[in-house]
């Protein structure tokens, strides 16, 4: 299948950037499972004749360190399973072999996602890629997943990365500062998920970089 017609997902306007030089489709969710099935839907609109979740995702499975590439086998999703397709799975890199978890709200805290792994054995999770594997079936399409630990499983997120984004995927500032102005004691832990992210941004140019 031609590059041109794979559109890629991501949440952040940052991610879809790490695409740029590539000959995908991509369009922007906005970090949200309403925006990236929206997203979805309009890349097929356009044309799109295969899905791709793309990003970041918080990890589940202990050990993981970020940076960490995934490209699962599936999308668990409540009680639906989502399978990615193989050839779609070959093309990102090859298949790491476990599934990932469709979220509906963030997982902030080392218990969350301890909670969430004990019940799912899923590597990873991320707010997006159930949506898109929900237009990808609706629309009788391939779908896959791209994506980057940003944030191991044994640490929680501070109050001020939960702080949101914008609808068009951008970070929120205002509401950034304002949380770290309320709560200065986060700063050293927000500078280690900057960084962990970043890492895993990296990891992401990395791998895109072989599609060229």
């Amino acid at each position: 299948m031609k590059h041109s017609k794979i559109g890629f997902v991501t949440g952040l306007a940052a991610e879809a950037r790490l695409l740029r030089k590539t000959d995908f489709m991509v369009a922007v969710g906005g970090g949200t499972p309403e925006g990236a099935f929206r997203a979805a839907q309009e890349l097929v609109a356009n044309g799109a004749q295969a899905l791709v979740s793309f990003g970041l995702a918080g990890g589940l499975r202990p050990g993981m360190l970020p940076g960490t590439i995934l490209v699962p086998t599936a999308v668990f999703e409540g009680v639906r399973t989502y399978t990615c397709d193989s050839k779609l799975m070959e093309l990102l890199g090859g298949s790491t072999g476990r599934p990932i978890l469709a979220g509906h709200r963030i997982a902030a805290t080392a218990g969350d996602k301890a909670l969430l792994y004990r019940r799912n054995r899923a590597d990873a999770v991320d707010l997006e890629s159930g949506s898109i594997a929900r237009v990808a079936e609706a629309r009788g399409i391939s779908f896959a997943v791209l994506r980057a630990v940003a944030d191991p499983a044994e640490r929680g997120l501070p109050p001020a990365a939960l702080a949101g984004l914008k609808d068009d995927g951008g970070i929120d500032l205002p509401r950034v500062l304002f949380s770290v102005l309320r709560h200065p004691g986060q700063i050293p832990q927000l500078l280690e998920v900057a960084k962990d992210a970043a890492g895993a941004r990296k990891a992401l140019v990395e791998r895109v970089g072989r599609f060229q």
